[in-house]
């Protein structure tokens, strides 16, 4: 830990040297220090060991009946604590050009407190169209978030993702459209994990979009006029869960096959935001097919499997998901966030699903916080209660019998910001 941050430091020092004699350049360092503390009544589905909070699992009952995901849980992190620098740099052609990088200290997987790069990306700016290559807020998360102190902001019915990206942009009057090619780094979609036929064991990896040679793509058009932003958009993505099966014959013998399976969604989202003097309302609708990369709940479901190859067909899961947020103020700023998802299935039988949360119902949460604001100090106390029906699958991978499990969270959170 030390030596990454003396590493950065120095690579900060050396920056701040280097703009002294590069001529055309200028630079903006910032950064933030943070401090987040949370209770949970039960246990949930989380990453971070909790920071990043999803929603409560379901029951999961001992020999004598008592539920053992019924446990409180708490926790104490610095890891969101980030530094970063713009970068303005000389014309390129008519082009202004800048760049960013922007750093913190979540890392990945279950390797906490090393450098994770957030965003990195340089852009070329002609007036009214631009275009930008790099890592990034991805589309579907776009420019219309909740304003709340849990970093999950609003996921699972928020897509939450920052993915490899080139991007287009053209600004006309009171029109932005915008064009992407998305790829992905460390928000991957979900997929199998087994190439035995059927199998429904999953895995998040980088090879379903990797062998698919397809980026994910997104189209969107928003207005904006008088702190009114209003949009929309459509999503496409394609990925191939598997590239070969691993078949088993009557006497036991295994061998496999080259199979070619590729399962495409589509998916589109409606945004609005209004943002002015000390108010804010902001609100988006998505429907969601096998969107799993962007912190989500789905995915999708196996329809029909090759009996000599094994070679399997898939159909996507769609998943509604909906969300409000309001604040007001500024020094003092109340907020509340409330969101809804409700999976609806598949369009025709499955044999079987693969995804994150298959199980899941419908998902409520409400929350409310306060935040106490002044000139680079920012704390704030959030409280939200997050309610689950958890149910069976039906052929159609919908859910029924279902059953509801409830959490309460509570986040306390200090940052300095420089």
């Amino acid at each position: 830990m030390k030596k990454n941050l003396c590493l950065l430091v120095l690579m900060f020092a050396s920056a701040q040297l280097v703009s002294a004699q590069k001529k055309g350049f200028s630079y903006h360092f910032y950064g933030q220090v943070r401090a987040d503390v949370f209770y949970n009544s039960r246990a949930n589905s989380e990453t971070v060991d909790g920071l990043f909070y999803m929603f409560p699992l379901d029951e999961e009952l001992d020999d004598c009946g008592n539920d053992l995901n019924a446990s409180s849980n708490s926790g104490f992190y610095t890891l969101y604590t980030r530094l970063g620098v713009d970068v303005k740099g000389p014309a390129l052609g008519r082009a202004k050009t800048s760049a960013k990088v922007e750093v913190d200290f979540r890392g990945s997987g279950t390797t906490y407190s090393l450098f994770r790069i957030r965003h990195v990306y340089f852009n070329l700016d002609w007036g009214k169209s631009a275009l930008l290559i790099g890592q990034t807020w991805h589309p579907l998360y776009g420019d219309v978030a909740p304003e709340i102190l849990n970093l999950n902001m609003g996921a699972p019915y928020q897509p939450f993702s920052r993915a490899p990206q080139v991007r287009y942009r053209f600004t006309a009057d009171h029109f932005v459209l915008t064009g992407a090619a998305v790829w992905q780094s460390q928000y991957l979609s979900v997929g199998p994990s087994s190439n035995v036929p059927g199998s429904l064991a999953t895995q998040k990896h980088q090879s379903f979009i990797k062998n698919s040679c397809v980026p994910e793509f997104y189209v969107g058009g928003d207005y904006k006029q008088n702190g009114w932003m209003a949009g929309a958009g459509i999503h496409v993505s394609s990925i191939v869960p598997r590239t070969e099966s691993l078949n088993e014959d009557a006497q036991g013998n295994q061998y496999t096959h080259k199979v070619k399976e590729r399962i495409t969604s589509v998916s589109g989202e409606m945004h609005v935001k209004y943002n002015r003097d000390k108010l804010l309302l902001s609100a988006k609708t998505v429907l969601g097919s096998n969107l799993t990369q962007t912190s989500t709940v789905g995915g999708y479901a196996i329809t029909s499997i090759a009996e000599h190859t094994g070679e399997q067909e898939y159909t996507p899961l769609r998943v509604s998901t909906t969300w409000v947020n309001v604040a007001y103020g500024k020094t003092w700023r109340p907020a509340v966030f409330f969101g809804y998802l409700k999976n609806l299935g598949a369009g025709e039988d499955v044999l079987g699903v693969l995804g994150t949360g298959t199980k899941l119902d419908q998902l409520f949460t409400g929350t409310a916080e306060l935040t106490y604001n002044v000139p680079s100090w920012k704390f704030g106390i959030e409280y939200s209660f997050c309610n689950a029906w958890y149910g069976e699958l039906t052929s159609k991978a919908r859910i029924t019998n279902t059953h509801a499990v409830g959490n309460h969270r509570l986040v306390l959170t200090g940052i300095f910001q420089f």
